[in-house]
């Protein structure tokens, strides 16, 4: 199965700490998953040049987009399935994973599931913003699978490589338990869609035929 790992942070560094937290959250989670044997990419907002102006990718002309937005249309299109890395801001989910995930239709990510993986450097892990994660990522067409996982003071439970530092085989069964539910419902969509196609069809480019009658 085809995963990204969506890192919702697009710092350069955490102070007082040189490792950004949230890279080594995504480490993890990509370790775990290869290890399952899928194919995964890191979506990591410090190597896109998204541009000063909000231009989503639907918004450009067909072939215009800017070739890095493009070439992340065409890997979410291509994927089985999201993880969503995301730290806590104001009981909320990052802006920088958001401002990232805004920028594509909806169409993109249907009929696929996600997983909420979500950190903080203090004792909530991020579970807060989870909540609010969960109707952002259901109107964008790949809903969360139930099993989330939060990590408290992740820089004392994660190496800057992504290992865990200690009790590695509680942790791993613990974020295990999300990354299962999330190969299950994924293995379930593509069958569903490879037999049957999507459930309902979109509107054209009007909006408004979504509506009630």
């Amino acid at each position: 199965m085809k995963y990204l790992v969506f890192l919702g942070s697009a710092r350069s560094s955490t102070p007082p700490r040189p490792a950004r937290l949230g890279h080594r959250v995504a480490l993890m989670c990509d370790r775990l998953l290869r290890a399952g044997g899928h194919d995964v990419a890191i979506i990591d907002p410090l190597d896109l040049n998204m541009g000063s102006e909000f231009k989503p990718h639907f918004a450009h002309a067909e072939g215009r987009a800017p070739q890095p937005l493009d070439d992340l249309a065409q890997a979410i299109s291509a994927a089985d399935g999201y993880v969503m890395v995301s730290p806590e801001y104001n009981h909320s989910m990052s802006p920088a994973l958001a401002h990232l995930l805004n920028h594509f239709g909806a169409s993109r990510f249907a009929w696929k599931p996600s997983a909420i993986v979500t950190y903080s450097a203090g004792q909530w892990g991020g579970a807060r913003a989870a909540m609010g994660m969960r109707g952002f990522l259901s109107e964008l067409g790949c809903l969360p699978v139930s099993a989330m996982t939060h990590l408290p003071k992740a820089q004392e439970v994660l190496g800057v490589e992504g290992a865990w530092t200690a009790d590695a085989d509680k942790w791993d069964g613990y974020v295990g338990r999300t990354l299962a539910q999330l190969d299950w419902w994924a293995r379930a969509a593509a069958r569903q869609r490879l037999e049957t196609g999507a459930a309902t069809t979109g509107f054209g480019r009007d909006p408004s035929q979504r509506n009630a009658p």
